[in-house]
């Protein structure tokens, strides 16, 4: 099973480690499903885990970003979508394209359409009652 995580997913999941984005960040680095990355989502997890609000852990989110990295595939899109009004949430569709993903989990369902392609887009919770767990 291929999933995209959008940003949000990851910030949650190093802000709350007991909440549903923990979980699913946790089954990623467990090998559970395999996390789909392109450089440019790779590239927003990095310049928003950098922020001013996030160096008291700074450690901790360089050891999960380089975790993800290490068991992701990475994807190239092929193709610019525009089919979310933000930019940034485009590139995380475009890498659940070229992913062939079968979930996009995000925190902000407004943000997205219900589906793309064959990408179910889901919340966390939501995503977790569909793979059972």
């Amino acid at each position: 099973m291929r999933v995209v995580l959008d940003t949000n997913i990851v910030v949650s999941a190093s802000l709350t480690p007991e909440g549903s984005s923990a979980t699913i960040v946790d089954l990623a680095l467990a090998g559970s499903f395999k996390l789909c990355l392109s450089a440019e989502v790779l590239a927003e997890y990095r310049e928003v885990l950098a922020r001013p609000r996030f160096l008291r852990q700074a450690e901790k989110t360089a050891v999960l970003l380089e975790g993800l990295e290490d068991i992701a595939v990475i994807v190239k899109p092929a193709n610019r979508l525009s089919a979310c009004q933000d930019q940034d949430d485009n590139r995380i569709l475009e890498c659940a394209d070229a992913a062939r993903a079968e979930f996009l989990v995000t925190g902000n369902l407004k943000h997205f359409p219900s589906s793309f392609g064959i990408t179910r887009i889901l919340s966390p919770r939501d995503f977790l009652e569909a793979i059972g767990f």
